[in-house]
């Protein structure tokens, strides 16, 4: 964070301030984590603070504390609408856009109070006051550890607010495997442990409480793997039928399209998921290597994210968003051959 920003958030912090910290629409563990451990911290600090969430998040995120005093738009729209209208700050987490925030987006709009922004996404726009963005960083939970200890209050992170970031930074490194996860950051969760994160125990929850229904969800996923050698790509697909067959619900599919991404010698996974109430293909990008999802997924498919892992949607249904994939890849072959 430059010494201008934090000029800017040291004044607008410099007296007890009524705070709305918000995430983006379908929030995962790094929205969840950061935008908690955020409230807690500035709470700490003599500030009234209130998460708000776009919609609802994965069951396996719930047991974080602080997660039940979360207000969702979608279902406690009058009080979201208060809570940001009486707010003197807004603090916008793990996004760089108002149009993430889905049907938040036309309040947000209308807001006088200032914003705070600190993501880590490629191509922030400039709503903000003060905008903190670091394409480099392995998470905004990271992020947010560096603007406490730029507040000088690394002292006061407390076992929740540790176990919050905790949680947003190894749900957004994938356990610390991916590329953005340098030394720092393990040095910044080595600081978290210290201060009263259980590693073990948070992972477990994270990871290791599956259902029978989402075991059998990966299953049908895994069936539906399909590989174009050729375009050193993988993708999986899964049908509304297959996710009510198997009593979806959010946050199952989590991970799922890592299991193509390691496949030998694929460079390019994808998986596709139809979601007729929204009367859209909602889709996960991954690579590895210096193949840009990111790109791809702006050019081709209203989404974006980082190099190596994006999001995108298309108003096709399913097998025709995939026929589209699969159309558009002859024209990356050299990309995605670059180094074989």
């Amino acid at each position: 964070m430059n010494k201008d920003t934090l000029e800017t958030v040291n004044t607008l912090l410099a007296n007890p301030k009524n705070i709305v910290v918000i995430g983006h629409k379908n929030p995962d563990g790094d929205a969840v984590g950061s935008c908690l451990g955020l409230s807690f911290f500035l709470k700490q600090r003599g500030h009234t603070t209130q998460v708000i969430m776009p919609n609802d998040f994965p069951e396996f995120l719930k047991w974080i504390p602080g997660c039940s005093d979360i207000l969702n738009f979608d279902k406690h729209t009058d009080q979201v609408t208060k809570a940001i209208e009486a707010a003197d700050i807004v603090f916008t987490l793990d996004f760089n856009a108002l149009n993430r925030t889905g049907n938040l987006t036309e309040t947000l709009e209308n807001v006088k109070a200032p914003f705070v922004m600190i993501d880590h996404h490629l191509s922030p726009d400039d709503y903000a006051v003060a905008t903190y963005s670091d394409t480099s960083m392995s998470s905004t939970a990271q992020m947010v550890f560096h603007f406490i200890e730029a507040l000088k209050g690394v002292d006061e992170i407390s076992p929740e607010i540790a176990t919050q970031l905790y949680v947003g930074i190894m749900t957004d490194t994938g356990s610390f495997r991916f590329p953005a996860t340098t030394a720092t950051t393990h040095r910044v969760i080595a600081s978290l442990i210290e201060k009263g994160a259980k590693n073990s125990s948070i992972h477990q929850n994270i990871y290791d409480t599956n259902s029978q229904d989402r075991m059998k969800l990966l299953g049908t996923a895994l069936n539906n793997l399909h590989v174009l050698p050729e375009y050193r790509t993988a993708y999986i697909s899964l049908s509304q039928q297959e996710l009510d067959d198997n009593n979806f619900k959010k946050g199952d599919t989590e991970g799922f399209v890592n299991y193509a991404l390691s496949l030998k010698d694929i460079v390019f996974a994808i998986i596709f998921i139809e979601n007729k109430q929204e009367g859209i293909t909602k889709i996960s990008f991954r690579s590895t290597g210096s193949f840009s999802v990111n790109e791809f997924a702006r050019a081709h498919f209203n989404g974006g994210g980082h190099t190596n892992a994006a999001g995108g949607r298309s108003e096709k249904p399913l097998q025709k968003a995939i026929q589209h994939f699969i159309s558009i890849l002859p024209a990356y072959k050299n990309a995605l051959n670059h180094d074989a």
